[in-house]
């Protein structure tokens, strides 16, 4: 006999003895480190599915970790049978979807004039030579999501991306969500979180096929929270009423210009030329972050004479309403529901995630699967698919009950794939917060949904959503489709497009300037949007459903 480890679907015997670091390396499976398995990088995380306790006690090199982490060079086999799953946290390539058509005309109208430029042999930043070089000129554009970290090198001499990378984001043992890392980072020393993150990102950047000395400039798009995560700041004061970062204090105070983030490479450690810019978009207010920034660029709402409302929907959801002459702002504490967290079977966007689903009259359910091999489990578009059908099929009621008393449907009987109650009300808080946030925000603008000319969804989450099921299910408003455009990873084309032009960036400061935050939590009517939205029911101008 002997203990079976599944370590990223690899499959290996492992006798006591050896550490999960060993295996993975057996298997085939590479695990980030930096210090060669001593323990002192805390970079080789595994998240444990099943078999923790096949496992050596932990060590206090693991003390930062929840129950479900550990270390893999710290972990060793301790029995001599069983069953042991666990996954790196960078488990292949996330599905990113391409940029809509929308985002293709902006960039094609939009100034090729980045920071970064060459007379010579001389590479110059802002017009300051800082290197001497006759090798490519390139930037990086990130987008830092709080479960996704999308990644681009891009010719700075053509505009042109060569590449392109995502991971999950490692940080998640500090929480699914950003106020659960706000906490983690208060509560522990040491910039667990950013070294962590960092650690990553420079694994991700070896892995381009470039020489990272030709990386002169860098765009970090993110909430307020990752952003700031990532270049070291405390971020206690984001997690309390008034919501502010430490930039947005200073810029309401007149001591700043912008909410904008500049140092340089060299202390962030991070593998590019050490005299390269890292440059953290603005925010606009509060939790509406870089990525809404970012998602704003990508739309050219600063050219924008019609009303419009951006939602990009995800752990945090940032909604923007209005045009170039008027902007309100709020952010929706949807939690992890939409990217596969806090679900039974639920996982991200990765091969093996149900991603599709229908059901006949006669209950029987088709699939449809990332990567077409096996079911795993599912993710969020796959999650409002089934609740679509089921709702429309009637296995469900509005209230998110199913039918016959049942606790759960299962999708994949071969698989020990299903959805319970528990799940549908997960998905049910993620939408009514999002549903509150709008209603809010279109009332404080004086406006309505019927109102609007055009519906941007953004988020690698909404890019995979059927807009049926999504409207019928009441996650998206019921307004004629060809208003909604779904558009998206806007947040990596919006730090694209930073790290193109000069000029563009420049006009998105001035932008978000103007912007008015809408605090929801404190909003009078929020407690009756909210549980409005919670219900399964098509979402209109006017409230549909209020029976209890």
């Amino acid at each position: 006999m002997t203990v079976q480890l599944t370590i990223n679907d690899q499959q290996i015997d492992a006798p006591a003895g050896r550490t999960l670091f060993d295996y993975a390396e057996q298997a085939g499976v590479q695990v980030p480190t930096s210090c060669q398995k001593n323990g002192k990088c805390r970079e080789c995380m595994v998240e444990m599915v099943e078999g923790e306790q096949l496992l050596s006690p932990r060590t206090h090199e693991e003390e930062h970790l929840p129950a479900d982490f550990r270390l893999a060079c710290r972990a060793a086999v301790a029995a001599r049978s069983g069953s042991i799953r666990c996954h790196t946290m960078r488990r292949g390539k996330l599905v990113i979807a391409d940029q809509g058509d929308c985002l293709e005309e902006v960039l094609a109208n939009s100034p090729l004039d980045p920071a970064v430029t060459r007379v010579g042999n001389q590479v110059l930043l802002d017009g300051q030579p800082i290197a001497e070089s006759t090798g490519p000129l390139y930037g990086l554009a990130l987008d830092l999501g709080t479960t996704t970290v999308v990644l681009r090198l891009v010719d700075l001499e053509t505009g042109l991306t060569v590449q392109s990378q995502s991971f999950e984001n490692p940080q998640r043992f500090g929480g699914s969500d950003v106020m659960a890392r706000i906490s983690y980072d208060t509560h522990h020393s040491g910039r667990l979180l950013q070294r962590t993150l960092l650690a990553y990102l420079r694994h991700a950047i070896e892995a381009f096929d470039s020489a990272g000395t030709d990386i002169y400039e860098m765009v970090v798009a993110g909430n307020t929270t990752m952003r700031d995560l990532c270049f070291g700041l405390d971020v206690y004061s984001i997690g309390q009423r008034p919501y502010q970062s430490l930039t947005e204090k200073a810029w309401l105070a007149g001591s700043q210009t912008t909410t904008a983030l500049t140092t340089v490479a060299r202390r962030l450690r991070l593998p590019i030329h050490p005299e390269a810019r890292i440059y953290g978009m603005p925010l606009v207010r509060g939790h509406v972050g870089a990525d809404a920034a970012a998602c704003m660029l990508a739309i050219d709402l600063a050219r924008e004479e019609r009303q419009i409302a951006l939602m990009d929907i995800g752990t945090n959801t940032e909604l923007v309403v209005g045009n170039r002459r008027r902007l309100l702002a709020a952010s929706c504490p949807a939690g992890p529901a939409f990217e596969g967290g806090a679900i039974a079977c639920g996982m991200p966007g990765l091969p093996g995630a149900i991603e599709k689903v229908s059901i006949d009259q006669d209950g029987q359910v088709t699939c449809q699967v990332i990567g077409d091999g096996p079911a795993q489990g599912i993710c969020g578009s796959g999650l409002v698919d089934t609740l679509s059908e089921l709702l429309r099929t009637g296995r469900m009621d509005h209230f998110g009950r199913l039918a016959g008393g049942a606790d759960r449907f299962v999708i994949d009987q071969q698989a020990g794939l299903y959805v319970s109650e528990e799940d549908i009300s997960q998905l049910a808080q993620a939408k009514g917060a999002n549903v509150a946030g709008l209603r809010i925000v279109l009332d404080t603008m004086g406006t309505d949904f019927d109102h609007l000319d055009r519906f941007y969804l953004a988020g690698g989450f909404a890019r995979h959503l059927d807009l049926t099921a999504a409207q019928r299910i009441g996650l998206i408003p019921d307004i004629p489709p060809e208003r909604i455009l779904q558009i998206g990873n806007a947040a990596i084309e919006g730090a694209t497009l930073a790290l193109r032009s000069v000029s563009r960036r420049q006009e998105l400061e001035r932008l978000v300037g103007t912007a008015t935050h809408v605090e929801l939590e404190t909003h009078e009517q929020f407690f009756d949007h909210y549980v409005e939205g919670c219900l399964y029911v098509p979402v209109t101008s006017a409230t549909t459903f209020t029976d209890s």
